[in-house]
């Protein structure tokens, strides 16, 4: 916005009592000095200066009246900000880009007279820059109501603080979320509750002169915009040997299945909420540990697989076990079902749908796969550097679109051994 809220064109109502750049020496720009009876109008960075620090942003000021109009701009675009209750001052909303050019325009008026200061300043050079390296999910994709935003940097970020409060996310239906660091080149944003179905989701990246550590700073900002889709809930209870699939809340398949068989750690179905992940039709699956020749060795072939976690577990079609489905668990860890339920689902899925199992002594670790619902949200919360949750806003702009730094690459997803 080229104003601040309700000061839109109001300065060609009042004359200009004076203009200038004030005192470079003072770190601000005055105008309005020689008549005590005008308003005093001081903008910081001070008019001219070549290495103005990004993360300090901008700030205007009126003494002796209000501000009317507040405008500034970067390379032809508008530079939003904020106007104090009183209209006294004014804050640029976000950091500044560094090494660019601005140009800043405000008046003031009391009762008297009106006060027009302008400043034009360039910010300093980075040595280093911080950008995004990847983002999950794609941008325009259609995800589950489960699905987390996975953000990766392309060097590691010792001002948190800074960079998580330049993040913003967008929602048509506001929900409560919470950024974790985990390590300090990601960072995953989840929401308390699952997303509202079938909506449009932005994030911001505000890194522009974000100050990530001493001599880096992010360059430029990054934009991506993503769809939820429907709500698409599969309950599994490995002792009764059901799955039950909800679509918008409504039940759609009730059908057997067949979990790990337990007796060790590797064949025990995860228990937890997992989020479906990549699918793969048909994917090799190998028993984890073991080299061919091996006892227990075994390699295989499977169709409509749909990955639920990091450490080798599918839902998928498996011929071989329908007599077992519904009535006991022979897999190796995986959720085994029949061809024509597997195909289904298959062609159900997307990222991030939510995989509710229940009935083992093996819990899915928060860490595996999409496993974040796994914590506790008082912990999620815990993992923020600014130790709080946000809502987020409302959007109603198109999703489907990013805007990333020249070089950044596409996200990938981590996988494990594939086990039936």
């Amino acid at each position: 916005m080229r104003a601040a809220a309700g000061l839109t064109g109001v300065a060609l109502l009042f004359a200009t009592a004076c203009s200038g750049g004030g005192n470079k020496g003072d770190g601000v720009a005055a105008a309005g000095k020689e008549d005590t009876a005008a308003p005093q109008v001081t903008i910081t960075p001070v008019d001219g200066s070549g290495k103005a620090k990004p993360e300090q942003g901008i700030e205007v000021k009126a003494a002796n009246g209000t501000l009317e109009t507040v405008a500034v701009q970067v390379k032809g675009k508008d530079v939003p900000g904020a106007l104090s209750a009183d209209k006294t001052s004014w804050k640029s909303t976000w950091t500044l880009a560094p090494n660019a050019a601005y140009e800043v325009s405000a008046t003031a008026k009391n009762a008297k007279k009106s006060t027009t200061a302008t400043s034009k300043f360039r910010t300093l050079k980075a040595s280093q820059s911080l950008s995004v390296s990847s983002v999950m999910p794609n941008a325009g994709q259609r995800v589950g109501i489960g699905m987390p935003i996975i953000v990766n940097f392309n060097r590691s970020v010792t001002n948190r603080k800074a960079v998580e409060q330049s993040l913003e996310v967008t929602s048509e239906k506001p929900n409560e979320g919470a950024w974790y660091w985990n390590g300090s080149q990601q960072v995953i944003f989840r929401t308390k509750k699952y997303w509202a179905a079938n909506q449009k989701i932005g994030l911001t990246a505000h890194l522009a002169g974000v100050k990530s550590s001493a001599s880096t700073y992010g360059t430029a900002d990054y934009n991506l915009k993503f769809k939820i889709g429907d709500s698409r809930i599969s309950k599994i209870n490995t002792r009764t040997h059901r799955m039950v699939v909800y679509i918008n809340g409504k039940k759609v398949k009730n059908v057997g299945i067949s979990a790990g068989r337990g007796g060790v750690r590797k064949y025990t179905t995860t228990n937890g909420i997992h989020l479906t992940m990549e699918k793969e039709n048909p994917v090799k699956m190998t028993s984890p540990g073991l080299k061919k020749g091996d006892p227990g060795y075994y390699e295989e072939m499977v169709n409509y697989a749909v990955r639920i976690s990091n450490s080798g577990e599918y839902v998928h079609s498996a011929p071989w076990s329908v007599g077992s489905q519904g009535s006991s668990n022979v897999s190796h860890g995986c959720i085994n079902a029949s061809p024509s339920f597997a195909q289904w689902f298959y062609g159900l899925a997307q990222w991030g749908d939510v995989v509710d199992i229940t009935g083992t002594d093996r819990e899915l670790e928060w860490d595996n796969g999409y496993g974040f619902w796994q914590k506790p949200w008082k912990q999620w919360v815990k993992g923020s550097a600014l130790d709080k949750s946000v809502t987020t806003g409302s959007t109603t702009d198109p999703a489907g679109t990013a805007t990333t730094t020249p070089g950044t690459t596409p996200a990938t997803t981590p996988a494990g051994t594939p086990t039936p």
